[in-house]
C-alpha cells in the first residue's frame, strides 16, 4: 500500500496593512503624529501618500521644519479642499430662508452642485489618480496599491462635509433623505479603503459628544455625518486611538473612559507615546512586511 503524505502546513496568506482611526479634539496632535508614520516609512522602504481635505499640510511639514530637518522624500501629498459657499450664494440662501417655508427649502435642488462644486467627486478622482503636489508624480489609484504604500486622509470631518455638499450643494438645509444619500456615499468609500485595499490606511477624525438617553452618560464618538454613523465607522478599523493633550504634552489613549477605542497593537493603556512606529513594527513582526 502506498503511503499518503498529508501537508499539515497552513497556507500563508498576505497580512494586509493595518487600518488606523486616529480621533480626538482639535489641537491634540493628530496631524502632527503622521510625521512618525512617515519616519517609519522612510526607515522601512515604504511611501506615504497623504490626502488633505482640510488645511493640515503646514502642521505636518512643521514636524520636520521645527527640528530643522528635511522632509523625507517618501512623503507625497495632495490637497483636495471643499470649496466654501460664496458670499453671493450665502446672500441668495438668506433670501430663500426669508421667503420660503422649511418644507419648501428641504425640497430645493441646487443646479450648480456638480462639476467643480462637487468636492466629494474631486476627492474620489484624487484617490483614483493620486498626483503628488510636491513632484507632480502620478501615484496611480489608491485601491491598487500594495504594501509598499500607506494612504492617509486628513480628515474625516471635511470628507463628511464634502459628501453632504455633493448631495445638497448650497441648499440652506438638508432633509432626512439627503443625510441618507451622503452617509451611504461616505460609508461606501470607507469600506473600500478599509476592506478593499491592501495598503495601510490611516484616517484622522474629530469627536462629538453623545448622551445616552437611558443612562444619561456622555460618550465621545467619531464625528461624521449626523449621529447615525458614529457606531458604524470604528468597526471598520483595526486600531481606534483617542488623542489627548495635557498642557504641552500629547498622548495616545486606548483605555479612555467614555470613548469607543480598540487596538490590536498597543494594548489598552493611557498616556501612550504618539508614535505610529509602535503599530507598524507589530504589524511587520506578525508578517505584514
Amino acid at each position: 500500500m502506498t503511503a499518503v503524505t498529508i501537508d499539515t502546513q497552513v497556507p500563508k496568506t498576505p497580512l494586509y496593512g493595518p487600518n488606523v482611526l486616529l480621533m480626538g479634539p482639535s489641537g491634540t496632535g493628530k496631524t502632527h503624529a503622521i510625521g512618525t508614520l512617515v519616519d517609519w516609512a522612510a526607515a522601512n522602504g515604504k511611501e506615504v501618500c497623504v490626502l488633505f481635505t482640510e488645511n493640515g499640510l503646514e502642521t505636518l511639514l512643521g514636524y520636520w521644519a521645527d527640528k530643522s530637518m528635511p522632509v523625507p522624500t517618501c512623503l507625497h501629498w495632495h490637497q483636495q479642499l471643499t470649496r466654501p459657499v460664496s458670499l453671493a450664494n450665502l446672500i441668495r440662501a438668506a433670501d430663500d430662508v426669508g421667503k420660503l417655508s422649511y418644507e419648501n427649502i428641504t425640497k430645493m435642488v441646487d443646479p450648480n452642485r456638480s462639476g467643480a462644486n462637487n468636492s466629494f467627486h474631486g476627492i474620489l478622482t484624487s484617490l483614483s489618480k493620486f498626483v503628488d503636489d510636491r513632484t507632480g508624480q502620478d501615484m496611480g489609484a489608491a485601491d491598487s496599491w500594495g504594501l509598499e504604500r500607506i494612504l492617509v486622509i486628513d480628515s474625516l470631518s471635511e470628507l463628511s462635509n464634502a459628501a453632504m455638499k455633493m448631495q445638497i450643494g448650497n441648499k440652506p438645509t438638508a432633509s432626512p433623505s439627503d443625510y441618507g444619500v451622503a452617509q451611504n456615499s461616505l460609508m461606501n468609500l470607507l469600506r473600500l479603503l478599509t476592506q478593499g485595499t491592501k495598503c495601510t490606511f490611516v484616517l484622522t477624525a474629530h469627536v462629538d459628544r453623545e448622551t445616552d438617553q437611558v443612562t444619561q452618560t456622555t460618550k465621545l464618538m467619531v464625528k461624521a455625518i449626523g449621529k447615525a454613523l458614529a457606531g458604524d465607522i470604528p468597526p471598520l478599523f483595526s486600531d481606534v486611538i483617542f488623542t489627548v493633550r495635557e498642557g504641552d504634552q500629547f498622548y495616545w489613549d486606548t483605555a479612555a473612559y467614555g470613548v469607543d477605542t480598540k487596538t490590536r497593537s498597543l494594548g489598552y493603556r493611557s498616556k501612550l507615546k504618539p508614535d505610529f512606529a509602535t503599530i507598524m513594527d507589530v504589524w511587520k513582526k506578525r508578517g505584514g512586511a
